[in-house]
């Protein structure tokens, strides 16, 4: 293991890894400005700086690399940035991995990595449904503490939309289809009004299959997704020292999915339970009200593998988002200084209609969920900061964030029972000895859950940099005061009718933190084309109470404790022959107390023996984080460009006591045997070294254009290919195989690239991978002290597996 590691590390040293497809790229209207063919202008440090200068790793996506790659959706971005992991594995809930550290929108804490969408904190399940009229988007690596309002332990992603100019009509239009019934229709125009008024008008229509999973049940039923959106933008510039930009955005998004499942299905598990010493036979209602042939079979499914890309329920997965954004950015040059203001108020409805019973553990039966949130972000920041170059600089800003909303939460809880009263009851011969099959009443329950959320932020930061020739110093802190709210009101109908009843204790309801946080670092210059730099960065996050959790359970499952880190990072970047860039940097991070959420956990109360089943808890557990990147990537010659990205980064846990499975009582995560809990706590706990998150320690991305040009037209083939090895995940308990995606591309752009034509194909070696798996197979468990009932198992696992092979043909053109 020591050799592959060093292996590793010196394959990383000799200078693959991250960064964008060429400096050309980003001279698009609208974009980031660049001052030469190679030199990359970012904005991670709040002001526009070359990519050599800023003192942390950062990639990079412009907008137009983002057209010239097909890139439809944010998570895409993830094959230009080794480590990053992009995904909705739970479509109602998308995901962010940096360096091994993710995060679970279910925890209730802030994100891992934190979204910014023209410089404000944003909803990831609504930015990333919509990617069309973009700038440039940034992915910020390390604890980010200090420029931005909130704090976030893994990093940051900064998306900034396109603005208008004041000097012309400009604009793009472009439309894509595929194979696999997928269109993409997108395009942006600017207007000027005069020449101090401008505005911009994008729009987007996206339509897809989703995860490509068909309904068997539903008579092969495919899932589709219809995004429409729109957004204008109002530019006011009247003189050289003031600028103002007034946007606002709508969407709509409606996904009707279906969960895929894999695994050999199952005939209804019988459940065994002495009745009066007669043995009983319990199968589920779908069986009807006739008598039964003793080999009656009525299964979940047939057996299904990854490749199958199907889905048994008998229910849908649909979710409807619809969102309004209203965004104000505002800068005036004093002279010595620049005042700054951004601004947003986003409104966000997401409502969510599902199956719960994923692998169709009873068939016919629909487990029913509705889930509404509507959220209310409102966002301010004011910035202070001088404009010297050089000698001592400085910046101060003050900011707050507010979110608020009443999560409604609707679902079935039904239980497969049986009572001693036969009437009710349908039986057949089984066997001697009396024994019968009999389908079980169904005891209707309908739980209603509301969970309040009020979330307030209030931080203040200052900075200082000194810099003097080729030396570079910036540290700063910010201080924070963060309030939340956390109550549950739970109701429930049917065969037992309670509530509504608050089920988090007053005393962890409210949460009042103040952390301070911040970094620094240091870069210099050892030649105009060679930067090192050493940085130091320090996050927080509050701790979290959970909702809707099982009663008569101890605190340290209720809330977890705050969450600290400490990161340093060391590296260094240049250029060689002045068109090619390269960057390498080593971090390490501290985690004291990282807040990850364990699903599926097996949990049984001390004091009532009705109280038990299957729940997800949050849970606290010391770790830390070593890892290596770099990057090259340029214009190698005039026509080829290339990029060469990779990032290892081992995240594991530090002797960790935490929430696992272990029914045969040997320490270990485990499901062998019948549900118990192992020890005298409320769930059984594991200690840990393991991974923090189910992702591999190493990433590898790829990208190459080679241009023929012929007269006024140029010919290109293109390619883009991330690679991820596999791994064993203790957590799901499952060997997840290696990933290599391969896009290709093929096209012509006529004079000064006005036009293109391009063929593409995504995922060209159709590797058919699952990239996440449930722990165990899907099961109803019905299970009633003194009534009876059992555990349904359906004999399947939900998984999600990469999209199959997909052809397509874009038609773009600029103005």
């Amino acid at each position: 293991m020591r050799l592959v590691t060093l292996h590793r590390l010196a394959v990383l040293a000799c200078g693959a890894s991250a960064l964008a497809w060429g400096g050309a790229a980003l001279a698009a209207e609208g974009d980031p400005a660049s001052s030469d063919d190679t030199d990359i202008i970012v904005t991670a440090t709040r002001d526009a700086r070359s990519l050599q200068d800023v003192a942390m790793q950062v990639n990079v996506a412009s907008g137009e690399q983002i057209e010239k790659l097909n890139l439809f959706d944010v998570k895409d971005i993830a094959q230009l940035a080794p480590g990053l992991d992009l995904n909705n594995n739970d479509p109602r809930k998308n995901t962010t991995t940096l360096r091994g550290i993710s995060f679970d929108p279910d925890q209730g804490t802030s994100p891992a990595v934190e979204v910014y969408y023209n410089e404000v904190p944003a909803d990831a399940q609504t930015v990333y449904t919509a990617m069309y009229d973009i700038a440039q988007i940034e992915v910020l690596r390390g604890p980010q503490g200090l420029l931005r309002g909130l704090s976030a332990p893994a990093g940051s992603i900064t998306i900034a939309t396109r603005k208008p100019g004041f000097d012309g009509i400009d604009g793009y239009a472009q439309a894509s289809f595929t194979d696999r019934a997928g269109v993409n229709v997108q395009g942006g125009m600017t207007l000027p009004l005069s020449d101090t008024l401008s505005v911009r008008v994008a729009g987007l229509y996206d339509g897809n299959r989703v995860n490509h999973v068909r309904n068997l049940t539903q008579g092969g039923e495919r899932g589709r997704n219809n995004t429409s959106s729109g957004r204008i933008t109002l530019g006011f510039k009247p003189n050289a020292d003031f600028s103002a930009y007034l946007s606002y955005q709508y969407l709509y998004s409606d996904a009707k999915s279906f969960q895929q499942v894999v695994g050999t299905g199952n005939t209804p598990q019988r459940v065994y339970a002495e009745l009066f010493g007669t043995p009983q036979i319990f199968l589920p209602p779908s069986f009807g009200g006739g008598p039964f042939a003793t080999n009656t079979a009525v299964r979940s499914g047939p057996p299904l593998a990854a490749d199958a890309y199907a889905a048994v329920t008998d229910g849908g997965y649909r979710i409807r988002n619809r969102t309004h954004i209203v965004n104000l950015s505002a800068d005036y040059d004093l002279g010595p200084a620049t005042l700054s203001f951004v601004g947003a108020h986003q409104y966000s409805k997401v409502v969510t209609d599902r199956d719960q019973d994923f692998g169709n553990s009873v068939p016919g039966y629909n487990q029913a969920s509705h889930v509404e949130v509507p959220s209310k972000f409102d966002t301010q920041e004011l910035r202070l900061y001088s404009n010297n170059k050089e000698g001592l600089g400085w910046s101060v800003s003050a900011f707050h964030y507010n979110r608020t909303g009443d999560v409604l939460n609707d679902m079935s809880n039904d239980l497969f029972v049986y009572n001693t009263d036969p009437a009710g009851f349908v039986k057949a011969p089984l066997g001697p000895g009396g024994s019968f099959i009999t389908v079980p009443n169904k005891l209707p329950l309908f739980v209603h859950v509301v969970v309040p959320v009020r979330t307030s932020t209030w931080s203040f930061a200052g900075n200082l940099r000194y810099n003097s020739g080729p030396l570079r110093i910036e540290a700063g802190l910010r201080y924070s005061v963060r309030k939340n709210i956390q109550t549950t009101q739970i109701t429930t109908t049917g065969f037992q009718n309670s509530g509504p009843n608050e089920v988090i204790p007053a005393n962890l309801q409210n949460t009042t933190t103040k952390p301070w946080t911040g970094g620094a670092n240091i870069s210099y210059d050892l030649s105009p084309d060679l930067t090192v730099y050493a940085a130091y960065g320090h996050s927080y996050r509050a701790p979290t109470t959970g909702v809707s959790l099982p009663q008569g359970i101890t605190a340290d499952l209720v809330r977890t404790q705050p969450e600290k880190t400490d990161a340093f990072e060391l590296g260094l970047k240049g250029k060689l022959a002045g068109r090619i860039n390269y960057s390498v940097a080593g971090f390490y991070q501290k985690f004291d107390g990282y807040i990850r959420r364990f699903e599926q956990i097996y949990w049984k109360s001390a004091a009532d023996p009705q109280g038990q089943g299957i729940f997800g808890f949050n849970y606290n557990g010391d770790a830390e984080v070593k890892g290596i990147e770099a990057s090259i990537d340029g214009r190698a010659t005039e026509n080829w460009d290339f990029g060469l990205s990779a990032s290892y980064a081992r995240a594991r846990y530090k002797n960790a006591l935490l929430p696992c499975n272990d029914y045969a009582g040997t320490g270990t995560p485990n499901q062998n045997g019948a549900p118990k809990v192992t020890g005298t706590g409320n769930v059984s706990y594991c200690t840990s070294n393991g991974r923090i998150s189910d992702t591999p320690d190493f990433g590898l991305t790829a990208n190459t254009e080679i241009r023929f040009p012929t007269g006024s037209l140029t010919p290109y083939v293109a390619a883009m290919l991330s690679y991820r090895p596999g791994f064993f995940s203790q957590t799901v308990q499952y060997d997840y195989q290696s990933r290599t995606q391969l896009n290709a591309f093929v096209g012509v752009r006529g004079p000064d690239d006005k036009w293109s034509i391009t063929a593409f194909a995504r995922n060209l070696l159709n590797q058919q991978r699952i990239t996440n798996i449930s722990l165990g197979t899907w099961a109803i468990n019905s299970i009633l002290a003194g009534v009876g009932g059992g555990t349904y198992d359906s004999g399947y696992r939900s998984v999600n597996v990469t999209n199959p092979r997909e052809f397509g043909a874009t038609l773009a053109i600029k103005f």
